[in-house]
């Protein structure tokens, strides 16, 4: 029986992989075993990312909520906790972007949180 060998499989794995790091620098691109390493290192740092993102966008939103409720006489604690006390639970993300780009709207919760406060 002859020796079976991986020739087209292996050779379409390492094209798939020196394709996926294409545009990393130097050797990361054109070596098989630095550009595998270096893909790895990549998928931890876009899983780990993907996370840290959520984190960071609800930081943003909280703090551009804080500085609109600040503006109006209110903490961005107190402002939830109103909210909150009235049964209006909204996002921070729609908070945030009615902080922006809805003045009316937002001075209308800021009222109804400073009311139950």
């Amino acid at each position: 029986m002859t020796r079976a060998m991986k020739g087209a499989a292996r050779r379409r794995a390492r094209k798939k992989v020196l394709k996926a790091a294409k545009g990393f620098w130097g050797g990361r691109s054109k070596l098989y075993r630095k550009a595998k390493e270096t893909l790895l290192r990549a998928g931890v740092f876009a899983y780990r990312d993907r996370r840290a993102r959520k984190r960071e966008f609800r930081k943003l939103w909280i703090l551009r909520i804080n500085a609109a409720a600040r503006e109006r006489g209110l903490s961005y604690s107190q402002l939830m906790n109103g909210l909150i006390k009235a049964g209006l639970e909204i996002n921070r993300k729609l908070l945030a972007d009615m902080a922006i780009n809805d003045a009316k709207g937002f001075d209308q919760l800021v009222q109804t949180a400073r009311a139950t406060t």
